[in-house]
């Protein structure tokens, strides 16, 4: 048996899939939070490159459009200050939220108070509640350990398709290492390989709305169309505390209660099905991250981690909600949750292929992304 160790830098500990120690008890994870930070200097050199970075949308933008970059919008804290980041900087961004029928009533307000203020248009996609009810259920019943991964390729779909539709060549993305951390991939890998055959074998309805974006449409709109993800917060400073207290100030947004609470099914799978079902605290990547970047100390980290992620009693309301909205009898959920825990490894996807060939994958994605993806710096770490 596995003798429990924790990093000495961060919270990563021997629960987290891969985690190596050096002497010092410093893990690999620490490691590749640092090469990211490496690789994405902010400071003076950081606010450069996001500099030229603007130039080029400005002048992709395509001719007689309103717009230069699309944003992806939850009403969460990370878009919110994005967007209003986007306009400080004259871009004319197209705000774009999904709609899977779990968003929470602070999250929709939050998106409708930061579109009117900073006079940014809004599209927003509705996918039949009856197709991602169907989805959803698939990921519970497959025992997959992240069940909100259909949300998330639906999101990268469609930032894609509109991007593609309006002629844009920029998706601008509210995600951040340094506050966010690398998540294992065990904990979190989906891709659309995997959602056909999970859903294959235990959905019963069609997909007709639910937005799909097969691997050769990836490297097509990303290749040939020059469609390009950017992260901003990857380059310029910027700490969710900070964002909050200041887009409550400034726009009147409001706090939700978490880390990805603004979305109630995102809240349940992150704290609920995760830590109760497989002992997967993902507070510990999370709060790792804040304390390499100095937004948090070690000691505060390991106070939180010792607290359940919120109220014991609101957790089981929020479970009776979500196991009601999805259409599961109780004698049903309950089997979902004794049946056996898997993997994603357990079910086809692009993962096993992405991995064999890293070496040539990874030269090509170069073409189609302007920035590596934080999966690639974990493979190279894990297999060092």
């Amino acid at each position: 048996m596995k003798l429990y160790q924790i990093c000495q830098e961060g919270v990563w500990d021997t629960s987290v899939p891969g985690v190596q120690f050096d002497e010092q008890g410093v893990s690999n994870y620490a490691t590749i939070q640092k090469k990211l930070s490496e690789a994405f200097p902010r400071g003076e050199q950081g606010k450069q490159e996001w500099e030229r970075i603007v130039t080029r949308i400005k002048s992709a933008a395509p001719k007689g459009s309103s717009y230069d970059c699309v944003i992806g919008v939850s009403g969460g804290t990370d878009s919110s200050y994005l967007l209003h980041l986007a306009k400080s900087y004259g871009l004319r961004p197209l705000a774009v939220n999904l709609d899977n029928g779990w968003n929470t009533d602070i999250s929709v307000k939050n998106i409708k108070k930061m579109v009117a203020a900073l006079g940014i248009d809004l599209e927003t996609y509705v996918i039949d509640y009856e197709e991602i009810k169907d989805i959803l259920r698939s990921y519970m019943l497959a025992g997959m350990p992240w069940i909100d991964g259909p949300t998330d390729l639906a999101i990268q779909s469609i930032l894609y398709k509109i991007a593609a539709q309006e002629g844009i060549k920029y998706v601008l993305l509210g995600s951040d290492f340094r506050s966010e951390g690398k998540q294992p991939t065990e904990w979190t890998y989906t891709d659309l390989r995997q959602l056909k055959a999970i859903h294959g074998r235990f959905g019963q309805t069609k997909l007709k709305t639910y937005p799909q974006l097969p691997i050769w449409k990836l490297f097509y709109l990303g290749y040939v169309k020059g469609i390009k993800l950017i992260s901003p917060f990857n380059y310029l400073p910027y700490q969710k505390k900070e964002a909050q207290a200041f887009l409550q100030k400034t726009y009147g947004w409001e706090y939700y209660g978490g880390h990805h609470h603004e979305n109630l099914f995102t809240k349940f799978a992150v704290a609920y099905w995760l830590p109760r079902k497989f002992n997967i605290d993902k507070r510990r990547i999370t709060f790792s991250a804040q304390i390499l970047s100095g937004e948090t100390t070690r000691q505060e980290a390991l106070t939180q981690l010792s607290q359940p992620p919120y109220a014991p009693d609101r957790m089981e309301d929020d479970k009776a909600y979500v196991i009601k909205k999805l259409d599961i009898h109780p004698d049903d959920f309950r089997i979902m949750w004794r049946s056996e825990n898997k993997s994603f490894l357990d079910y086809p996807s692009y993962y096993p292929i992405v991995k064999r060939l890293l070496h040539l994958v990874v030269p090509v994605l170069k073409r189609i992304l302007p920035e590596k993806p934080k999966i690639f710096f974990e493979m190279e770490e894990r297999s060092a």
